[in-house]
C-alpha cells in the first residue's frame, strides 16, 4: 500500500510541474492585457467615458448581459470604430493582438483593426457599430 501511495503522489507532483511549466504559454491563462469595461444598455446604446482614451487608444466594452466584448478604438484622425469581438467563423470570443488586430484562439482566424479577415478560416468581417460622441462620452449604437 505504501508503494501505491508513493506512485500516486509522485504522479501528482509531475502533473503539477508540467502544468506549471506550460501555463505561461497559454494565452487564455495569463493576466488580461486590457481591462474590460462593463456598461449598462439604455435605449439600445452603451456609453463610455471619452477620458479612458487618454490612457489607451483601445477600450474593451462588455454590455451587461452580453457574451462578447466590443473593441472601441480611437484612430489617429480622432475618429472611433466599434467592433464586436465575435469570430465570424464559429462565434468564439476574440482577443486583441500585439499588432493591433484581433485573434481567435479556437481555429486561428485573425482580423485587422478595421475588422477585415487577415487569416481564415473566417471569411466575413467583424460586425461594426455606429458611434457618436458628446462632450464627455462615446455612445455605441447597438441597433442601427
Amino acid at each position: 500500500m505504501q508503494r501505491r501511495a508513493f506512485l500516486k503522489s509522485t504522479c501528482n507532483v509531475c502533473m503539477l510541474l508540467t502544468a506549471g511549466a506550460f501555463l505561461p504559454t497559454l494565452s487564455g491563462c495569463g493576466p488580461a492585457a486590457y481591462k474590460v469595461i462593463t456598461s449598462e444598455i439604455h435605449d439600445n446604446q452603451v456609453e463610455i467615458p471619452l477620458a479612458g482614451f487618454a490612457q489607451s487608444p483601445l477600450q474593451l466594452v462588455r454590455p451587461k448581459g452580453w457574451m462578447y466584448s466590443i473593441a472601441v478604438r480611437k484612430k489617429e484622425d480622432n475618429t472611433y470604430t466599434a467592433l464586436l469581438l465575435k469570430c465570424t467563423h464559429q462565434d468564439n470570443q476574440l482577443t486583441p493582438t500585439a499588432n493591433g488586430g484581433y485573434s481567435c484562439s479556437l481555429h486561428g482566424s485573425t482580423f485587422n483593426t478595421t475588422g477585415r479577415v487577415t487569416k481564415g478560416p473566417a471569411e466575413r468581417p467583424l460586425k461594426e457599430y455606429p458611434i457618436t460622441t458628446d462632450t464627455t462620452n462615446l455612445i455605441i449604437h447597438l441597433k442601427a
